[in-house]
């Protein structure tokens, strides 16, 4: 996706990375004030900075869990920032896809929820239109039927 399509969403200052190791990232975290991880907390990793806090970096890894696990681990730097756990909020919005934990969103739902949390300001609405619209297009291309009988 390029930069003017993702500052159309409400990202202006986003920049999509495609692979599995990233050596750039040294200097793109360096140069943050704070940098943090979007990506759920493990023992001995650092906890959930305040809002308001100057984060200024936001790293996202967007693949399934084992592949998203994958590339921290690949990625020094990424281990090594402290990560941003979400609050609790409403059930995901992605109903075509059964999530084994009742609190799992999506990663566009999850980056909302995220921006939202570090800027309480800010409004992120325009970030879900285009998901909430590609959920109901599946839905109506699988049909009624095949929905109710595989997601409800």
């Amino acid at each position: 996706m390029n930069t003017a399509r993702l500052a159309a969403l409400g990202l202006q200052n986003a920049e999509l990375l495609v692979g599995e190791t990233f050596p750039q990232l040294d200097g793109i975290v360096a140069a943050a004030e704070q940098a943090v991880l979007l990506f759920p907390a493990t023992a001995g990793s650092c906890g959930t900075p305040a809002p308001g806090t100057g984060v200024d970096l936001l790293v996202v890894p967007d693949a399934t869990w084992r592949k998203a696990r994958g590339i921290v681990r690949a990625n020094p730097v990424l281990e090594a920032l402290p990560r941003l756990t979400l609050a609790q909020g409403t059930p995901s919005a992605y109903r075509i896809r059964k999530a084994p934990d009742p609190g799992a969103v999506s990663t566009v739902e999850a980056i909302a929820r995220a921006l939202q949390q570090l800027e309480p300001q800010g409004t992120f609405d325009a970030l879900l239109a285009p998901f909430h619209v590609l959920v109901e297009q599946q839905i109506a291309a699988m049909g009624a039927e095949t929905y109710r009988r595989n997601y409800w």
